[in-house]
């Protein structure tokens, strides 16, 4: 059996393929991008360009490897709409390829008033439940599912996400107006809301990235990346 140094190796080498991976699929594009928290951010990661066969493929490989070797466990598939109906039905059916069969189910955003009706679709909701996205900016759409998947009697239990920007989250105060605080949307998720969280790559995971290609143009983002994160990131 490997060891947690192994295990830890063999998860930052996946986050290395993975950060190159969107880099070359134009998914990871950097420069200058407005956050919803209205932030000014040097990068910006775009899952909606996961737009053909191939990347949506190798996309789901990359989410799979990540949960296998996080080892945690899950009976079922759970996409919150929009993004996370393709991300996770492309890992429900990697998993079935490689051996873990798993029902899956996803929501609408408005519910049906015929056929079926309801806005859940798919598998019925139940057991311990794996919700996948893409990121999470301030928790709201992790908190949306748990909310369906608590009132159709299951068990929220893990998200995976695609990257964890490792930001401080922001709410909004009794005054209206939005602040900064000192944990990032999946902290919040994890100490709050009681949920484990596997993501493929982390903001540091970036920055490794761009620090390992200091001489070329794309190690050139290496700076602005690490100063928006001693601005904004968390521990």
């Amino acid at each position: 059996m490997g060891s947690d140094k192994d295990a830890a190796a063999a998860g930052g080498a996946l986050a290395q393929e993975f950060v190159q991976f969107c880099v070359d699929a134009g998914v990871l594009r950097f420069g200058e991008f407005k956050t919803k928290a209205g932030r000014l951010s040097p990068y910006f990661f775009n899952a909606g360009l996961f737009d053909d066969g191939a990347k949506l493929g190798q996309m789901a490989q990359f989410y799979a490897q990540a949960l296998m070797t996080s080892g945690i466990g899950f009976d079922m598939i759970f996409g919150p709409a929009y993004k996370g109906i393709p991300l996770g039905a492309a890992v429900a059916i990697e998993l079935a390829r490689l051996g873990r069969n798993v029902p899956f189910a996803y929501n609408r955003k408005e519910a049906k008033d015929h056929g079926e009706g309801g806005t859940l679709v798919g598998a019925p909701l139940k057991g311990r439940v794996l919700i996948v996205d893409d990121v999470m900016s301030a928790g709201t759409a992790a908190r949306e599912s748990i909310a369906l998947i608590r009132a159709a009697g299951a068990t929220p239990h893990a998200v995976v996400i695609a990257l964890d920007r490792q930001e401080k989250a922001t709410e909004v105060g009794a005054d209206g107006v939005v602040r900064d605080v000192d944990h990032s949307a999946v902290q919040y998720v994890q100490r709050e809301l009681g949920l484990q969280v596997c993501a493929i790559a982390r903001l540091a995971d970036l920055l490794q990235y761009l620090n390992s290609h200091a001489g070329d143009p794309m190690g050139e983002h290496h700076e602005r990346v690490l100063a928006y994160r001693q601005r904004y990131g968390v521990n």
